[in-house]
C-alpha cells in the first residue's frame, strides 16, 4: 500500500501563494488516482481538486500535478482567500475516484493552511 505525507502549508496573507506536496512512498504514485480536499474548521471534509477537476471555489486559483519520478503530487494554490483556510490531505485511490472522500483508500496526515486577510 502507499503512504502519503503532505507539506508545504502555513500562514500567508490573502492574495498570497502556497504550493503543498504530497509525497508518496511504499508504491508508485503514478498506478493511483489522486485528490486533494480541504476540512476547514467545524466543517465536512471537502473536494478540492483531482488531475482532471476542480472543485468551482478554487477553478483559476489552484493547479494540481504530478511528478513520477519524484513520486510527488502538487497543488499550486494562487491568490489564496480567508475562505481557502483549512488542513489540505491528499488522498489516492485503487480505484477509479473522483469528488467524494469515501472513494479514497489512503490518506496523508493532513497541513495547515491558514490565511489572514
Amino acid at each position: 500500500q502507499v503512504q502519503l505525507v503532505e507539506s508545504g502549508g502555513g500562514l500567508v496573507q490573502a492574495g498570497g501563494s502556497l504550493k503543498l506536496s504530497c509525497a508518496a512512498s511504499g508504491r508508485t504514485l503514478s498506478i493511483y488516482f489522486v485528490g486533494w480536499f480541504r476540512q476547514a474548521v467545524g466543517k465536512e471534509r471537502e473536494f478540492v481538486a483531482t488531475m482532471t477537476d476542480y472543485a468551482d471555489s478554487v477553478k483559476g486559483r489552484f493547479t494540481i500535478s504530478r511528478d513520477n519520478a519524484k513520486n510527488t503530487v502538487y497543488l499550486q494554490m494562487n491568490n489564496l482567500k480567508p475562505d481557502d483556510t483549512a488542513v489540505y490531505y491528499c488522498a489516492a485511490s485503487q480505484g477509479l475516484a473522483w469528488s467524494k472522500p469515501e472513494e479514497y483508500e489512503y490518506w496523508g496526515q493532513g497541513t495547515q493552511v491558514t490565511v489572514s486577510s
